[in-house]
């Protein structure tokens, strides 16, 4: 192999196939990213066996060929070289690092012993949708998942596809998020709906790695998942295991809605928890239906309280307690200048939305006292 290409490109190549890399000691090729020509381009891959990543990226291909180089070795390198201009080449497994002023000659492990990143079969029936809103689909519900060896089914996102709507769902069990994308925003081509639960890994790094400015398909086969754009793919092990009836958990009728200022809101639950304690509790009460007071105490620090003016239609309710830090993960991921709380008592959820986009839905469970 030889090739000739700009460490630019290179440092974008190895920067997306990154966190693929796993330190196994039983499968040292693991620590390896893999470095071929295909197709007329550079194909830099690397995989932990639960997810592979590839990325490829433009240069001049002199002659074709593979090796495989320890990550850490070569991405040091490559970040550090001051020279725009590189020239690789291989002579059996080591790969010649050269520029104007540098040369280098990195150990390889043969090409034969990286393990086959897995393909799809079926790349007929997909979802296509902009970058951008998948990956806005994503964010705005994976702080609600949360990794347990104990149901494994809520550790990732749910992909819920149902012909004309496309749902992204996260749960831990205490707060739940969902986002809902209609057509025209996306393009499935299956002919029946389903259910996929993505791995929260592959979930973050889908929205590291990815341009949020070109397309996205999305492949499944009966226990993967592709998403893949013109130079980028990556695929993972989707997780085993039935996602919760979630929908029967989004409450349909509250007690009380209340309107406020997002804005003031996270500002007023970020001054208050200063008093909250170890489960970050902070307390709220409705008074008179035009305010809504927020209050925190601590028997070793104080205590304080906020009051935010409201519009509220409903009953009033006191000292109703929540995790403010879950509560503000479900505020900064909704839209627009107001948020909507609906609101029964300590034992049911509440549920945040925008008032003029129910897209986005976020439903938390109160602290019991």
């Amino acid at each position: 192999m030889k090739l000739i290409l700009l460490c630019s490109k290179l440092r974008e190549g190895l920067g997306a196939v990154e966190r693929a890399i796993t330190g196994s000691q039983n499968l040292p090729i693991l620590k390896n990213v893999l470095l071929e020509t295909r197709n007329n381009k550079i194909k830099l891959a690397a995989t932990n066996l639960e997810l592979g990543i590839t990325k490829f990226i433009s240069g001049k291909i002199i002659e074709e060929g593979a090796t495989t180089v320890p990550f850490d070795v070569f991405s040091s390198i490559v970040a550090h070289v001051d020279s725009e201009r590189v020239e690789l080449s291989t002579k059996d497994a080591t790969l010649f690092f050269k520029t104007d002023n540098y040369e280098a000659k990195i150990q390889g492990i043969d090409v034969r012993e990286f393990p086959i990143i897995p393909a799809i079969g079926d790349k007929e029936h997909y979802i296509e949708m902009d970058g951008e809103v998948l990956a806005g689909a994503v964010e705005q519900i994976a702080a609600a998942a949360h990794p347990s060896e104990i149901r494994p089914e809520i550790s990732g996102v749910l992909f819920d596809y149902q012909l004309t709507l496309f749902k992204t769902v996260a749960t831990d069990t205490f707060r739940l998020g969902e986002k809902i994308v209609s057509e025209p925003q996306f393009k499935g081509t299956f002919e029946k709906g389903f259910r996929a639960i993505i791995p929260l890994h592959a979930a973050h790094e889908l929205l590291r790695i990815f341009s949020r400015k070109e397309t996205i398909r999305v492949f499944f086969d009966s226990n993967q998942v592709l998403f893949e754009n013109n130079d980028t793919q990556l695929i993972s092990r989707l997780i085993d295991g039935e996602y919760p009836d979630y929908e029967a958990i989004i409450p349909s009728q509250h007690a009380t809605t209340l309107v406020l200022e997002r804005d003031r809101f996270i500002a007023a639950l970020r001054l208050v928890s200063s008093f909250s304690g170890k489960i970050n509790e902070v307390k709220f009460k409705l008074r008179e239906g035009k305010t809504l007071e927020i209050y925190s105490a601590s028997q070793y620090v104080g205590e304080n309280n906020y009051l935010i003016p409201v519009k509220s239609n409903g009953t009033k309710f006191d000292d109703i307690t929540f995790n403010w830090r879950y509560l503000l993960d479900g505020l900064k991921s909704a839209v627009g200048e107001q948020i909507q709380m609906g609101i029964t008592d300590a034992a049911h959820p509440v549920l945040l939305m925008s008032p003029d986009d129910h897209s986005y839905r976020y439903v938390l469970m109160p602290i019991k006292a």
